[in-house]
């Protein structure tokens, strides 16, 4: 039997389903190589930060001001680029987009992080040119705002989106937030507006609290395999109910994880925390376990396991639902 580990995401054809999303690692070119050669089948680099690119439109529009009634010789004043706190300024984001795209043969996705509309259409499409297979939505937004609704929520998404979308031919990914009143729905509102693939969750980074200096503290935590259940969760209700591509992401440690995420229905599982913790090999030790587990199974390939313990294959679906929570409390009720 000929094994394939094969898989479509936005329309990319890629090796295996593990993906390597977002993270410090991914901000280096050799590092990039080396989840090339470990087996990754696609690599999602960090976050162009929408506070970046409004950093550097200040800045130039500052300098702009200054010099209106100087020479033109005075426009080789402009800086480049602006440095900052979260990484790639955004001249250097878009060089290093070509220079990623350049160095391997696996598909390069970029990433941009924002909650507004502010200068994401005129970087997406410098994007686009620069060379990226893919763009990564990542909308980090907590809505502070006690008079914003849930509507007014979903309705910035759906703008951003719907713009995003028009502005170019790129397949489009939004890192969805767990913390929505409809997923299921919202998702398809998405896909309305363009959007050609779901990641499933973006993880949201809460600040803990500091007793002896009494003030908020902001320590990264990598994530943990228990983190997978929600996505798993709602990657198997979405599954076959949606025509955008499903990436699993949050908690995926193991090749059992992965193997985990093709049975919810994810055409892709993506993982960060366990490359940062156990190194790049890592990726390799999944694609390889995934395989195996497929071998001493007899699956040829992705397709005949993929979603097999979704909602749409499931003889019992009232697993995903309130049935399931009364249940799991009456056996540990009962010990």
């Amino acid at each position: 039997m000929t094994l394939s580990l094969a898989t479509s995401y936005l329309g990319l054809a890629l090796k295996n389903p593990v993906v390597a999303s977002a993270s410090p690692l991914n901000s280096k070119l050799d590092n990039i190589r080396r989840l090339e050669d470990a087996g990754a089948a696609a690599v999602v680099l960090p976050s162009l930060f929408q506070e970046q690119i409004e950093a550097e439109a200040e800045a130039h529009d500052t300098l702009m001001g200054a010099y209106a009634n100087s020479s033109p010789e005075a426009q080789s004043y402009f800086p480049s680029s602006i440095s900052s706190p979260y990484g790639l300024g955004p001249e250097h984001y878009l060089n290093f987009v070509r220079r990623a795209r350049d160095a391997v043969a696996i598909p390069v996705i970029a990433s941009l992080n924002g909650s507004s509309r502010a200068g994401w259409i005129d970087y997406a499409k410098r994007i686009e040119q620069a060379g990226a297979a893919a763009i990564e939505l990542n909308m980090y937004h907590v809505p502070t705002d006690l008079l914003e609704s849930g509507h007014d929520v979903e309705a910035r998404y759906i703008d951003i989106v719907g713009a995003v979308c028009v502005s170019v031919a790129l397949p489009i990914a939004i890192k969805l937030t767990p913390y929505l009143s409809s997923i299921g729905h919202f998702a398809n509102r998405l896909v309305e507006r363009g959007a050609a693939g779901l990641v499933l969750f973006n993880r949201l980074l809460q600040p803990d609290f500091d007793l002896v200096g009494l003030r908020l503290t902001d320590t990264l935590e990598l994530s943990t395999p228990a983190e997978l259940r929600l996505p798993l969760l709602w990657t198997a209700i979405l599954a076959g109910r949606t025509e955008a591509s499903l990436a699993a992401s949050s908690g995926v440690a193991s090749s059992a994880d992965v193997v985990k995420c093709i049975l919810a229905g994810a055409d892709v599982a993506m993982t960060t925390s366990a490359v940062l913790h156990g190194g790049i090999d890592t990726v390799g030790t999944l694609v390889t376990g995934l395989e195996a587990w497929m071998e001493a199974r007899d699956f040829a390939n992705l397709n005949e396991m993929r979603g097999l313990l979704s909602w749409v294959h499931s003889k019992d679906r009232s697993i995903y639902t309130r049935a399931n929570y009364l249940r799991i409390l009456e056996r540990y009720s009962a010990g």
